[in-house]
């Protein structure tokens, strides 16, 4: 990304207010005085069935982690030759439905049958506003500041993985008789998880409650996102491992092939940096958002300590573990 993205970024405009950089998913653009265009993009490659709702999810997710308010999104959708028009529209139906839930509207897009496809590729495009002083980046977290996470580790590659080896869809395909093992109640506990992947009332509370920095954990999981966040804030962190929430049905999913929830894409969790970790469990959990302090960031190094006090150097960003299955 250093040696070829960054230094490639094209003119610089004096309306840039949060440009591209390592660990920053969303970039602001001033409108006036007072008010930030606050702008993401995503693509959806894992996910079979359900792509066109985790897309809009992540969109919107990226941008309420800024501290802004989701108002649109633009759908760049790429089908291979032969796709069956149902195929396309139960797509762009959950891409609706989803958006409908979440209040932001499709503003256009591009969609497309390509050549050279294998499956479909969606990539979402979300707009948001936010007020200039109300922004927030990943790189705002200071060391001394405590780490919290809400829900739990590896919702969204639970729900993925569950999906696929409840419907037979090829990413589950060499992983069918190791999840056999796991009974069918546990995976549609785990399929539910689609329900909760949206972070973008948590993350407005969590702007009122003090945050400094906030990041949606998606590639890399719980462990590439406080990565991200440390790198971006030139800081380091201090995790407990065991305070990471990893739920039975996501634990029973990974156990089964062999997966590290903590570093399993988690879309539906959010990082949140905070001077007072206390005071933001508190309150998050007092309007209904499962949350836990799970660390510290530090002046520098980043540091997993195990349940056995066993210390673990985190020095780059992982391979998310759904990509190593695939």
């Amino acid at each position: 990304m250093r040696a070829l993205v960054f230094g490639r970024l094209g003119a610089k405009r004096a309306e840039t207010l949060i440009g591209a950089s390592l660990g920053v998913d969303a970039a602001a653009v001033a409108l006036d005085a007072d008010w930030a265009c606050v702008l993401t993009t995503d693509p959806i490659t894992t996910a079979a069935l359900g792509a066109g709702r985790l897309a809009v999810h992540v969109a919107c997710n990226d941008l309420a982690a800024m501290g802004a308010e989701p108002l649109g999104l633009l759908a760049t959708l790429l089908f291979p030759a032969g796709t069956a028009p149902a195929a396309i529209g139960q797509i762009t139906a959950e891409i609706d439905a989803t958006a409908r839930e979440l209040n932001v509207e499709v503003l256009g897009g591009h969609t497309e049958v390509a050549p050279g496809l294998s499956a479909p590729i969606v990539v979402m495009t979300g707009v948001g506003k936010a007020r200039r002083d109300r922004l927030l980046t990943a790189a705002g977290a200071r060391a001394g500041d405590a780490l919290v996470l809400t829900r739990a580790a590896g919702l969204e590659g639970s729900h993925i993985l569950a999906t696929a080896a409840l419907e037979g869809l090829p990413l589950a395909a060499d992983f069918a008789e190791r999840l056999s093992a796991i009974p069918r109640s546990v995976l549609e506990v785990a399929r539910d998880y689609a329900a909760e992947l949206s972070v973008v009332p948590a993350a407005r509370l969590a702007v009122e409650l003090g945050a400094t920095a906030m990041h949606d954990p998606t590639e890399g999981g719980v462990i590439g996102a406080s990565w991200e966040m440390a790198e971006a804030s030139g800081c380091g962190f201090r995790i407990e491992v065991d305070r990471i929430v990893v739920r039975p049905a996501t634990r029973a999913i990974c156990v089964a092939l062999g997966v590290d929830p903590l570093r399993l894409i988690a879309s539906g969790a959010l990082l949140i940096a905070c001077r007072d970790g206390p005071l933001m469990v508190q309150g998050l959990v007092e309007h209904g958002v499962p949350a836990a302090q799970i660390g510290v960031m530090t002046h520098a190094n980043c540091q997993l300590v195990h349940p056995d006090g066993q210390v673990e150097e985190v020095d780059h960003l992982d391979r998310d573990e759904i990509y190593r299955l695939m």
